[in-house]
This record gives structure tokens, C-alpha cells and sequence, in this order.
């Protein structure tokens, strides 16, 4: 089965936890959720004005977050199929974000070296900074105890 709607390069994707729901995002500005067994798109997102790089939903299934090229962040209400939250961290491209198990906390792996630590309900931000390079990814443990990140400087760190 080949998906098509994008119009430009897909860029990454995730599942929805425990369905057949697929979230796609792409260069062409959208996020797609996508039915697998069918492989018809049941829903797009808009609103990014530059081209999507990552895409995680929270465990809950209820929130997408997503970023791009420019450093947005946007946080989505899946139910209400609308933006709940936008946060700029211009002028470093976005690489990744990441929900913590509760939702509550999103990284956000940044060009500039740097995990922003993004705290969803207050929209309240700090740095995680010890990389010499770009973030290119970040992720946190099952029990959210540890968020581990890689870089283009070669390196894997684990932060506690």
C-alpha cells in the first residue's frame, strides 16, 4: 500500500499508541494522519509556513507536536483538529520534539545545540545546552526519569 498527498518530501512519522492511525509530516507544510488499513488521509493539519521536520504525539493520543525548519514548535489538539500552542525558537531549525509520559513536558532538539525543554501547560521553557553542535534528536526513557539526545557533534548525551 503507497501513500499519497504530501506534495513534497516526507519528513518523518509516528503512530498513534494503540491504533491504526499513522501521523505524517513533510516539506509540504502539512501533517497528515492517515487510516493504515485503508491508506486513505482521514485528517490534515495547516498552519506551519515552513517545511515540517518531525512530528511525536503524546501517549495520551491527544496532542500532536510538531516542528519545522525554522524553529516553530505547534502543539495539536487531535479531538479538535485545531492548533492549541505555538512557540517560536527562530532562527535554528526544529530537528525533533519529544513528549515526556505525562504530556506534560516536550524536548525540543535544536540546531543550535541545545534542548529546549518546553513545558506544555505553561508554555514556560529552559536549555539543556552541552552539546557543540546541532541537536539532531531527543528522547526520554520509558519512566521519563532520563531524556537522551544525539548530535551532529558526534555525541549521545543522557540528562537526569
Amino acid at each position: 500500500c503507497t501513500f499519497r498527498g504530501h506534495s513534497d518530501s516526507v519528513n518523518s512519522l509516528t503512530f498513534l499508541p494503540y491504533s491504526n492511525v499513522l501521523c505524517t509530516c513533510s516539506a509540504d507544510k502539512t501533517i497528515s494522519l492517515w487510516d493504515i488499513r485503508t491508506g486513505l488521509c482521514a485528517q490534515t493539519f495547516y498552519g506551519h509556513i515552513n517545511a515540517i521536520n518531525n512530528v511525536n504525539f503524546n501517549t495520551q493520543g491527544t496532542s500532536i507536536a510538531s516542528c519545522d525548519a525554522y524553529g516553530v514548535v505547534k502543539i495539536w489538539d487531535v479531538r479538535q483538529i485545531m492548533e492549541i500552542g505555538c512557540y517560536d525558537f527562530e532562527p535554528h531549525p526544529a530537528n525533533s520534539v519529544r513528549f515526556d509520559t505525562s504530556g506534560s513536558c516536550l524536548a525540543v532538539a535544536s540546531n543550535d545545540g541545545n534542548i529546549k525543554m518546553l513545558e506544555v501547560e505553561k508554555g514556560h521553557v529552559t536549555e539543556l545546552s552541552g552539546h557543540e553542535d546541532g541537536v539532531q534528536g531527543a528522547l526520554f526513557n520509558k519512566n521519563g526519569e532520563m531524556l537522551i539526545s544525539a548530535s551532529s557533534d558526534c555525541t549521545v548525551k543522557v540528562w537526569s
